[in-house]
């Protein structure tokens, strides 16, 4: 019986360059879709599995994240002291019940591998999740839960993946499965962006992984690759001569936040369902829609 999920990394240490200049002071994890900042959504999700022990790989410039995750005592005693109960609900609701925040700093940019090994004091033997901020995936149950579901029967890494076009591998660690059409499948490879000529399958890897403990010692150990950086998939490919990684078609919609696209995309959809301003907003798109 595999160890239950408790712990998630969260590596937050990137610049956010795509968004400049709204990045420049702001980490891009902070940006919001609606009235929620993307970290958010990810901690909830997170949260949603069961995991009590959320990890964030930091860097310069990250401070507005703790802060967010933090008490906030004048905030709230201003809405407490108005009589504003729903928001001071808000507030104080940021943190999921039952979670602790652990702050770990990335000395170095040196890539999403090494940004999840930074984890490893932390982590230690236990199996834990890795989530992608920039990929917020709109599921029920969240994604992560759907993963934790299949690890717990599974007890192997498990990668969640999605279809996407082959002139866009080049921008994905692509996949390999044994059975091409399942839902989860064991995985006989990944490659790390291949061309669309080279890719071995369609299916790419997204901002989602529960991984084994074992992956730290092939990311110790993996060399690393253009600028110096430690690339994450090749630590997983050279797990797979050891162990069994399976790959999980995840039920849900991606939007791929680390573009001015996929976060306008976000914007609009989440919008449109949001409880407070969706039916209005809907109205004024179909206004636009109609002049």
């Amino acid at each position: 019986m595999p160890r239950p999920l408790r712990k998630a990394v969260f590596p937050v240490a990137g610049f956010g360059s795509r968004f400049l200049p709204a990045t420049k002071a702001s980490p891009k994890e902070m940006m919001p879709i609606v009235d929620k900042p993307l970290i958010q959504y990810a901690v909830e999700e997170a949260a949603a599995a069961g995991i009590t022990d959320l990890i964030f790989i930091t860097g310069r410039h990250k401070r507005a994240i703790e802060d967010h995750f933090d008490k906030a005592y004048e905030i709230e005693s201003e809405l407490e002291a108005k009589g504003k109960r729903e928001l001071l609900a808000v507030v104080q609701g940021v943190l999921p019940p039952n979670c602790r925040c652990i702050y770990i700093r990335q000395p170095e940019p040196l890539g999403l591998g090494h940004a999840v090994l930074c984890a490893r004091p932390v982590v230690g033997e236990e199996p834990f999740a890795v989530l992608l901020a920039d990929d917020l995936i709109d599921a029920q149950p969240p994604v992560i839960a759907q993963m934790a579901q299949h690890f717990a029967v599974e007890g192997s890494s498990i990668l969640g993946v999605e279809e996407i076009p082959r002139e866009n591998t080049a921008s994905y660690g692509i996949v390999s499965p044994e059975r091409p059409g399942a839902g989860l499948s064991a995985i006989r490879a990944i490659i790390e962006k291949p061309k669309p000529d080279v890719a071995p399958s369609t299916l790419a890897v997204v901002g989602r992984y529960v991984l084994t403990p074992r992956v730290f010692d092939k990311l110790a150990t993996v060399t690393p690759g253009s600028g110096g950086e430690i690339q994450l998939t090749d630590a997983i490919s050279a797990l797979l001569a050891e162990e069994r990684v399976l790959a999980y078609r995840f039920s849900g919609k991606r939007y791929d936040c680390g573009t001015k696209l996929g976060y306008l995309q976000a914007t609009v959809e989440l919008g449109l369902k949001h409880c407070e301003v969706g039916a209005a907003f809907a109205r004024f798109l179909a206004g636009r829609r109609d002049a």
